[in-house]
């Protein structure tokens, strides 16, 4: 996809007040998880991240059983035909040090529908819910080489969490490749 190395990084939005509201253009429509979406995320998944691997169980592993909090906190985009193209989750901050956090889960598009600003509306609509599910608060981890995902997440407020030398190599390699009227507002990385 490009030359950037892979490094994992973090981003966090310290409120949820103030999030861009971005409307689900025509002819799309979202809905949230329904029983059987397991197989629809891992097939969205595969398609769409090429560094991830999507063994079956994968789901499972990230999201557990739960088909009442699923349907409270995973959102599926959907085509004119209702065929599901991209997702995205509201989910629970639950490793060391993120409790309480609201985590924005697993976003990916189909790469036959990126680039259209698709994801906005389900970061609206992400982030939305984790307010109304009570979080103050959200993070979420990408990596580097994805620079329009966290071009994305600067629009949305997300900012760079730096607390190791290792975060500022990634972002100084990262820097580069992002848009400069978002990387300018906050870069801590330079």
């Amino acid at each position: 996809m490009n030359d950037l190395e892979y490094l994992r990084v973090v981003m966090v939005r310290r409120d949820l007040e103030g999030v861009p509201q971005c409307a689900v253009p025509e002819p799309y429509r979202v809905r949230w998880y329904r029983p059987g979406d397991e197989e629809v995320w891992r097939a969205i998944q595969i398609a769409s991240d090429e560094y991830g691997e999507f063994p079956p169980g994968k789901f499972e592993e990230q999201f557990g059983r739960d088909e009442t909090v699923l349907a409270q906190r995973q959102l599926y985009l959907c085509d004119a035909d209702g065929r599901a193209i991209g997702t995205m989750t509201a989910w629970f901050g639950e490793a060391r040090g993120w409790q309480g956090w609201g985590r924005v889960h697993w976003v990916a598009v189909l790469p036959e529908v990126q680039g259209r600003g698709l994801s906005k509306p389900l970061m609206t609509l992400t982030l939305n819910r984790l307010r109304e599910l009570g979080h103050r608060r959200a993070y979420l981890t990408t990596a580097t080489v994805r620079p329009p995902a966290i071009n994305l997440y600067l629009k949305f407020g997300f900012q760079p969490l730096v607390r190791t030398d290792d975060d500022r190599r990634a972002w100084r390699l990262v820097g580069p490749h992002l848009k400069p009227d978002y990387w300018d507002r906050v870069s801590p990385a330079r």
